[in-house]
């Protein structure tokens, strides 16, 4: 096939030799099937913002931050050279996550390399060596699907513990490899400690799973793994061999008002001794 011009430079570089063929076309990228000496891989050719249709709400920029202060302020101000450095960060957020997760032995395509806009990976196989399905192209056997819905959980759990929410996880981002279900399209990854709606995106991922799969095996609608999750997150009890319950209860021990109020005052009060005593000379 004619060689598509974003694909031009990695040619040029060696990095793949020829294209095999176009393999989808998403909201924000466009995929395409790559030989790579004997290997064949994927190339992900990000589609400019102007011509995708995801957007990059302020929920999934919260806290990416960039070292460069003259890119910060042009990013703040909108002007072209922001916008520029906000789509570059934008497409460096997939690639650090990919990384990120793959070496925290997540579910994902494995990255090769990042030149020129372009992403190089591992294309995922179904088990008759084509490309593989997404998971929304397949029909389940409850067994299965409590399988694959058990697999993905664990995958969610094992991304938190390396830092990490999808933030758009659902049936149309997850294929189905040789070997089970394999996670893709990251761009909208956010980091759990430094995004305030980190724990509604997992959740909604989570609920997503279990929407899906609660088709095929009706008992997993009743499951709330999302707020379990979350909840052993936030007491630093979350690792990747934990054992999940699927269910969620509040606690309902009712606050001490009282207690909370005379720790402030006493903080307060801790606080003005320590002014007073600097304002007060030595004898």
């Amino acid at each position: 096939m004619k060689i598509p011009k974003r694909l031009e430079p990695l040619i040029e570089d060696g990095l793949i030799d020829g294209v095999v063929r176009q393999l989808m076309s998403g909201k924000e990228a466009m995929v395409f099937v790559v030989r790579c000496g004997d290997d064949i891989r994927c190339a992900k050719v990000y589609k400019e913002a102007n011509k995708r249709s995801f957007r990059q709400a302020v929920d999934y920029t919260e806290n990416r931050k960039t070292k460069n202060s003259r890119q910060a302020r042009a990013m703040a101000k909108g002007t072209r050279y922001g916008r520029q450095a906000q789509e570059a960060a934008w497409q460096n957020a997939e690639v650090d996550a990919l990384y990120r997760l793959a070496g925290a032995g997540v579910r994902v395509p494995k990255p090769y390399n990042f030149h020129e806009g372009v992403l190089l990976m591992e294309l995922v196989t179904g088990a008759d060596g084509d490309a593989a399905p997404r998971l929304n192209d397949l029909s389940f056997e409850p067994e299965l699907a409590r399988q694959y819905h058990q697999t993905l959980i664990m995958e969610v759990v094992r991304m938190l513990c390396a830092g990490v929410v999808h933030g758009d996880l659902s049936e149309f981002n997850i294929l189905v490899g040789s070997d089970g279900p394999v996670i893709i399209d990251l761009p909208q990854a956010v980091d759990a400690a430094g995004n305030n709606h980190a724990s509604d995106m997992l959740e909604r991922d989570v609920a997503n799973l279990r929407n899906y799969f609660g088709q095929y095996a009706p008992e997993l609608l009743t499951t709330d793994y999302g707020r379990e999750i979350w909840a052993l997150y936030e007491a630093g009890a979350l690792n990747p061999e934990v054992k999940l319950t699927g269910q969620f209860a509040k606690s309902e021990k009712a606050v001490d008002l009282g207690a909370v109020l005379r720790e402030i005052d006493d903080a307060k009060d801790e606080e003005a001794a320590r002014r007073l005593r600097l304002q007060t000379p030595a004898q």
